[in-house]
């Protein structure tokens, strides 16, 4: 009976990745903004329309994406998608409101945003540790608000033109982050790139796989090649060597000897000492699945 492995545990994620669809819709929610910052079309059905794009696609679309994320346990992104996704709904009711020729009150929209500034720098911050364009993205909304907050101390008239471009820029990264979530994996490489983190957190100390994964590959392409027959210890230290591995191999083939994925020859004077070493059934069922991905589903699209 083949034995399926799940060393790491079962899966935290309950969903599929949720943030191309977050992203996706504040894409169209901004589109939906465009005419109206761009002064080409102030009347009350298109207040109405934009009303009800930021609700549909800015704030439902954020707002399920959000609620996955934390399903999925990623506290980050489901916060950074719900807050942004309830902060749309009060954008569709204020175009609601102008639809209806009711402003909104100019000193609790000033706090409001001040108040995001804040939040929106932090995460930033926080975003800056993913990747270049995650961290450009909430850039973009940072110098959005700020634009917004000088707008609204100084009434002028000025900042229209960076409150656009900064509009048009958040849906435009916001489709280059999506189609890089739903695309790069059909294509196979990374067309939408996200870029190397722009910060770096003090490393955690983690758990140093080269060794087993050098030895797992080095013994599944003998056995490939010449089925269980043994190989001498001194010639997989050789291949090791070769790949710029030169860390003592005994501790970690007597522990894999324990788990049952490979078979020592041992010496006959002193059990200890390792003469040849194979992989078992196993050892070479273990690396089809968790390196080849013998049971993992063919990507959609695939053939």
């Amino acid at each position: 009976m083949v034995e399926r492995y799940e060393l790491f545990g079962p899966s935290q994620e309950r969903f599929g990745n949720p943030a191309p669809l977050g992203l996706l819709g504040l894409a169209i929610a901004c589109a939906a903004l465009v005419p109206i910052a761009l002064g080409t079309s102030l009347t009350a059905p298109a207040f109405a329309g934009a009303a009800a794009y930021a609700l549909l696609f800015g704030g439902g679309c954020q707002l399920l994406a959000g609620l996955m994320m934390f399903a999925n346990k990623n506290s980050f992104g489901g916060t950074v998608f719900t807050c942004f996704s309830f902060l749309w709904a009060m954008n569709a009711w204020s175009f609601w409101g102008l639809s209806q020729g009711r402003v909104p009150d100019h000193a609790v929209g000033l706090a409001v945003e001040i108040a995001l500034l804040v939040i929106f720098s932090g995460l930033t911050w926080g975003f800056g540790h993913f990747g270049r364009m995650l961290f450009l993205f909430l850039v973009d909304i940072d110098l959005l608000f700020a634009f917004r907050i000088i707008r609204s101390v100084t009434h002028t008239r000025a900042m229209e033109l960076p409150i656009l471009a900064c509009t048009i820029g958040l849906g435009a990264i916001g489709l280059w982050l999506a189609f890089g979530a739903l695309l790069n994996p059909i294509l196979g490489r990374p067309v939408f790139g996200v870029g190397a983190p722009v910060f770096h957190a003090p490393k955690k100390e983690s758990f140093d796989w080269t060794v087993r994964r050098m030895v797992f590959a080095k013994l599944y392409a003998h056995w490939k090649s010449s089925a269980f027959r043994p190989v001498a210890i001194g010639s997989l230290q050789k291949e090791l060597r070769d790949e710029g591995i030169e860390r003592a191999l005994e501790p970690d083939l007597f522990y894999l000897s324990e788990l049952g994925f490979v078979v020592l020859g041992v010496g006959k004077d002193d059990p200890h000492v390792i003469e040849t070493v194979r992989l078992h059934a196993k050892g070479v069922d273990i690396h089809e699945q968790l390196v080849l991905g013998k049971y993992t589903p063919p990507a959609a699209g695939g053939h």
